[in-house]
């Protein structure tokens, strides 16, 4: 049994893998939401991410399309005290930006829609730099006084605006970040590397990032002359172009095959190795794509590997 990892200095354990739920209600519809959802938590998976927003830019959705897929599911498989839900606040069309009012608002149509009392996870998903700090931590330490909110984490957000938030939850003991979801990767590591990561590691928030495998780039089905049918096809295959990106699959190739591991399972262990990450993030529209997402439990790499695809990627 894969162990579960401690998130940050909360009190949760989490599966090595969170279960990115944004294909909820968009590329996958209820029933196959509902598949992959029970596959991942068969292979010991408690982890799942969503956030108000999912699936707002399809034509006909309003947002909101992908907790309530959840929200059904938890309540047909009555597990909800086993799994750890994180959803987001900021980009639902209804609940824009992260005011006191709007955070209120839209954490109660969460909960409404997710079917739950409480969310475990709770991040802004954009933060909005026009408001003040503690007008945000203000807002969520509110709810997690109310016992609507378990934990708080942050998602896009410079290192400036993390240090001043976290500095305030300390001055005034309020609610204090646990976490991060920054974007970062083997072919996107400026993205959370440096400033961002440093000041994780030294404030002991764990890193759960997104675009784990790119956009799909890092599964290792995009190749020179290959045909991809995904809605994400074109932002993943930019990275053929690049030598970073060739050096990165030729790398990956070498490792997954001397462990007899999928592509993806290797780029997410390398991943889930890095310095504060905790779970990395990744979604599945079948029930076919996820072994080699939940086998990162299974997989450890050594040393010399993990060093072969940090250079590969630098």
């Amino acid at each position: 049994m894969t162990s579960l990892r401690k998130l940050g200095p909360s009190d949760l354990q989490v599966f090595p893998l969170a279960l990115g739920g944004n294909v909820f209600g968009w590329t996958a519809d209820e029933d196959q939401s509902f598949a992959v959802l029970d596959a991942y938590t068969a292979a010991g998976g408690n982890f799942v991410d969503t956030a108000d927003s999912y699936s707002a830019w399809v034509e006909g959705n309003r947002g909101g399309e992908s907790e309530t897929v959840l929200g059904k599911w938890l309540k047909s498989r009555g597990n909800r005290a086993d799994v750890v839900v994180a959803t987001k606040v900021s980009q639902h069309p209804e609940f824009r930006g992260l005011s006191a009012a709007t955070i209120k608002a839209a954490a109660d149509a969460s909960l409404r829609r997710l079917g739950t009392d409480h969310i475990d996870l709770y991040y802004t998903h954009f933060d909005q730099p026009d408001v003040p700090v503690e007008e945000i931590i203000g807002a969520l330490d509110t709810l997690v006084k109310a016992g609507k909110v378990r934990h708080i984490a942050a998602s896009n957000i410079s290192a400036e605006r993390l240090r001043a938030s976290l500095e305030f939850s300390d001055r005034e003991g309020l609610a204090r970040y646990v976490a991060l979801q920054p974007h970062y990767n083997l072919v996107s590591r400026d993205t959370y590397e440096g400033e961002l990561q440093d000041l994780a590691e030294r404030a002991g928030l764990a890193a759960v990032p997104y675009f784990a495998l790119a956009s799909g780039f890092l599964t290792g089905k995009y190749r020179p002359g290959a045909t991809v049918d995904s809605a994400r096809a074109g932002s993943a295959a930019k990275h053929l172009e690049t030598e970073r990106g060739q050096r990165v699959l030729a790398a990956l190739d070498e490792i997954a095959a001397a462990h007899e591991a999928p592509v993806a399972t290797v780029a997410l262990a390398w991943l889930a190795a890095r310095p504060t990450v905790a779970a990395p993030i990744a979604s599945a529209r079948t029930v076919e794509q996820l072994p080699a997402l939940t086998g990162v439990g299974e997989l450890t790499l050594s040393e010399t590997e993990v060093a072969r695809l940090t250079e590969a990627s630098a």
